[in-house]
């Protein structure tokens, strides 16, 4: 078993609550983490017998750019994919984070992390 993780992708988008937020939008941060068994790419250097990195971070990208109301929305949304797309992924943790969030004072961020295992 092994972890590869994709930290702090950068996407502009606009999710949220708000009027406000569908049209201005807003930056975001996400943190995704996977396990996979990892022994095959370990002995054959293959890009094809791991998970992509390349292909977390499209996946968090496209999801990212489909308006959600919630974080959880999106983040579950993120999982979902992993699941039909990567199916050597075992166990996923993604945290969504929104910048300078609107909630009436000096918060740098706020964040929502999910966590799933396949069954």
């Amino acid at each position: 078993m092994g972890r590869i993780s994709v930290n702090t992708i950068r996407v502009y988008a606009h999710h949220g609550c708000l009027e406000e937020e569908e049209i201005i939008g807003s930056a975001y941060e996400v943190d995704l983490e996977v396990e996979a068994d990892l022994s095959l790419p370990s002995e054959t250097d293959h890009l094809a017998d791991t998970v992509d990195y390349v292909h977390l971070h499209r996946i968090v990208t496209e999801e990212m750019g489909i308006r959600s109301k919630l974080l959880e929305h999106v983040g579950q949304r993120i999982i979902g994919r992993i699941w039909k797309e990567l199916p050597t992924v075992n166990s996923v943790s993604v945290t969504v984070a929104k910048l300078n969030p609107p909630i009436g004072g000096d918060v740098e961020r706020v964040s929502v992390q999910l966590r799933g295992r396949r069954s």
